[in-house]
């Protein structure tokens, strides 16, 4: 089964500073038949303006991931943590019990990038924090297996049964992704364009993806992001 969620049906937010695109209900948007996808609570495509960003605020049992897709991401937490990450590059926190972070953008340009919010395996985990600066080379035409479970063995690892890949392809290159039986998986086209399936989608368009292999054609040069999980 696959469903295309095209972004300009998807919830909208425009704080001056910060615009955003929530493929599932966050803050002001609630779709009360687009609340998750299974255990993939929220993915936001947000544009931050430079010198501004989020200040410290607080966060309980979710494992959180963001995704730099252009510019600079600087986060510091109350666990003592803080780094920096730019494109194609990872933050990973898990919040657990509770703790405190600020996600800023200290660049001269607009900062993108898609904030993931994984619902964990049980609630009152410590809380962890972790980043990885990936080659972005290594996803050229190409699956680069960023995120996994404690079982796996992506280099970054959350406390759920998901993994988070992703993939730049050159215009008229073709690729598979499988999605396996009892499994489910949420794909964003991050840029470009690519026909799925016989299904076009555009940048920001996001596609469900239910027991079914994929094939992925770039009809123009392609960066991809796919969280894949059991299915719910």
């Amino acid at each position: 089964m696959l469903r295309k969620l095209d972004h300009n049906n998807m919830g909208k937010s425009n704080l001056g500073w910060l615009r955003s695109v929530f493929h599932f209900s966050f803050a002001e948007y609630y779709n009360p038949k687009n609340i998750n996808f299974g255990v993939l609570r929220v993915i936001n495509d947000d544009l931050i303006d430079p010198h501004t960003g989020f200040p410290m605020h607080p966060h309980q049992n979710m494992e959180i991931v963001s995704y730099s897709v252009e510019g600079n991401l600087t986060h510091k937490d109350s666990m003592g943590n803080g780094n920096t990450i730019t494109r194609g590059h990872v933050q990973y926190m898990s919040a657990g019990t509770g703790v405190y972070h600020s996600e800023m953008n200290h660049g001269d340009e607009t900062l993108r990038l898609l904030q993931i919010w994984i619902l964990p395996d049980q609630a009152g985990y410590t809380p962890n924090y972790g980043d990885h600066q990936f080659n972005y080379e290594d996803r050229h035409n190409q699956w680069l297996y960023m995120v996994s479970s404690n079982e796996g063995n992506a280099p970054i690892k959350i406390n759920q049964d998901a993994n988070i890949y992703s993939l730049e392809l050159d215009k008229d290159k073709e690729i598979s992704f499988p999605v396996k039986e009892g499994r489910q998986a949420y794909l964003v086209q991050i840029e470009g364009k690519s026909t799925i399936n016989d299904i076009t989608l555009d940048m920001r368009d996001g596609m469900e993806i239910v027991e079914e292999d994929i094939q992925i054609k770039a009809n123009e040069t392609s960066h991809f992001l796919v969280v894949e999980m059991l299915k719910q």
